[in-house]
């Protein structure tokens, strides 16, 4: 895509992209566990891993909403 980057002479990056969605999710307010799974992020603690299996999809899909309007520059 060539996405201009803050840093003159760079471009954007996707891990820079999916960095800035989590600090979004942080400054927001949103809990770790939310954050984490919009990013598709597992749980390394097997035990903790077993006992975890929902999406948490009703919870997540306001907070997707407003990250894309914050990206799409429109109101949520």
């Amino acid at each position: 895509m060539k996405a201009k980057s803050d840093t003159p002479g760079r471009v954007a990056t996707r891990h820079g992209f999916r960095s800035s969605h989590r600090d979004f999710y942080s400054e927001q307010g949103y809990t770790r566990d939310l954050a984490e799974r919009a990013l598709a992020h597992t749980v390394a603690n097997k035990v903790e891993a077993a006992y975890h299996r929902t999406d948490l999809l009703d919870q997540r899909r306001p907070m997707m909403q407003a990250w894309a309007a914050h990206v799409c520059g429109t109101k949520a």
